[in-house]
């Protein structure tokens, strides 16, 4: 059987016509081995399943998650359902599941890698999908890359659910039935005959002079340069204390001046999720390491579309010279919401460009997951990109 990649995606109102609609458009009468259903919150129903998985085979691996937006080829839309698909010969998928992850995060990244054992392809890559609220989620990174180190890369995406920060869901099964969660993690492993590559990149560029992280715990900083971070904050950005007020005006007040962290392919992306007056510290929820050099960080449109692009490239390039097929990709809501609808639509040329026809697919996260050299895995305000070959 030739080898396929699909996308399909819809916008319709009744959740089980929206399903039909993309897993007819992904599948186009073929049996997929795996099947990835991203969906806005309102769509994750039982029904709209139902459609997906009454469309696959019986050895087809079913997985997904709510967003806040998904892209199928050429169109991204902040709601509706979006299916992307796998198939043909030369490729094989198994997933687990891990449930109640966050007290556990470390221990149940480790526990979805197994199911990378017994997959004997020689190309290789873990695919993630975890509750975007969990918080730490580098923690289930490290967890998986404890059990796969360089046997394979890690690439995936923390769900979300339309911006609304309440609850996530997670999906796994198959033909039999599929299975709504919320806080679990999923391992997919995927291997291939063929290569695979990957991209990462954001588009952002560093704005003023460098800091050390002197203190810091997990995704709290407490000291930058020996001062407390709030206040080297709220300095750096000319901004009074009275920002601190509305937790929702000092979010928007500094969303667009993340934090960067030195890497040897670029930086590293951390977002400023608040600022807590009590200890004057930033809460960026993933890992900024104690002892990291750090800028504050800024961007544009241009710039976050030539993100996308060498995302794109960078995937492409890894496939050694040969054509693909599809590519997945796991771009940051945060992105998306800079962009506008104008924005995204150049990120789509952009790619579809790069692509050259090829079909690609995926969803806006709350958190990308990408671990190849030189990177700690977690990653924001990145589009993360996998070619298949």
């Amino acid at each position: 059987m030739i080898r396929w990649f699909g996308a399909g995606q819809s916008a319709l109102s009744d959740p089980a016509a929206a399903g039909a609609a993309a897993a007819e458009a992904a599948f186009a009468g073929r049996e997929p081995v795996l099947a990835l259903v991203f969906c806005s919150v309102g769509y994750h129903v039982p029904a709209m399943l139902d459609e997906v998985r009454s469309r696959v085979g019986p050895a087809t691996v079913i997985v997904g998650c709510t967003t806040s937006g998904q892209m199928a080829t050429g169109e991204a839309a902040g709601y509706g359902v979006a299916v992307v698909a796998l198939g043909g010969e030369g490729f094989s998928a198994r997933a687990r599941v891990a449930r109640e992850v966050t007290p556990r995060l470390r221990a149940a990244g480790a526990e979805i890698a197994g199911c990378l054992a017994g997959i004997d392809r020689p190309h290789r890559a873990l695919l993630v999908i975890c509750d975007g609220l969990t918080g730490n989620q580098h923690e289930l990174v490290r967890g998986a890359f404890s059990v796969v180190g360089a046997a394979a890369p890690l690439v995936g995406g923390c769900a979300g659910d339309d911006l609304t920060y309440d609850r996530t869901y997670q999906f796994h099964g198959g033909r039999d039935g599929v299975e709504i969660m919320t806080d679990a993690g999923i391992g997919i492993a995927l291997g291939s005959d063929a290569p695979l590559g990957i991209g990462i990149a954001h588009g952002w560029r560093k704005q003023g002079a460098a800091m050390v992280v002197t203190s810091s715990r997990d995704g709290r900083v407490f000291e930058l340069d020996g001062e407390p971070a709030l206040d080297v904050l709220l300095r750096r950005l000319g901004l009074d204390e009275s920002v601190l007020d509305d937790e929702e005006t000092f979010r928007e007040r500094v969303f667009l001046h993340p934090l960067g962290m030195s890497r040897r392919t670029g930086e590293d992306i951390r977002v400023i999720h608040g600022g807590d007056r009590a200890d004057r510290s930033l809460l960026c929820l993933a890992d900024v390491p104690q002892g990291a050099l750090t800028w504050l960080m800024e961007t544009d449109h241009d710039a976050l579309v030539d993100g996308a692009r060498d995302s794109a490239a960078q995937a492409l390039d890894g496939l050694g010279g040969q054509s693909a097929i599809g590519l997945l990709a796991f771009d940051c809501v945060g992105r998306r919401t800079v962009l506008g609808d104008d924005g995204l639509r150049q990120e789509m040329a952009a790619i579809g460009k790069e692509l050259g026809g090829v079909p690609y697919g995926g969803f806006y996260t709350n958190g990308e997951i990408a671990r190849v050299r030189g990177a700690l895995g977690m990653h924001h305000f990145t589009l993360v990109t996998l070619a298949l070959a």
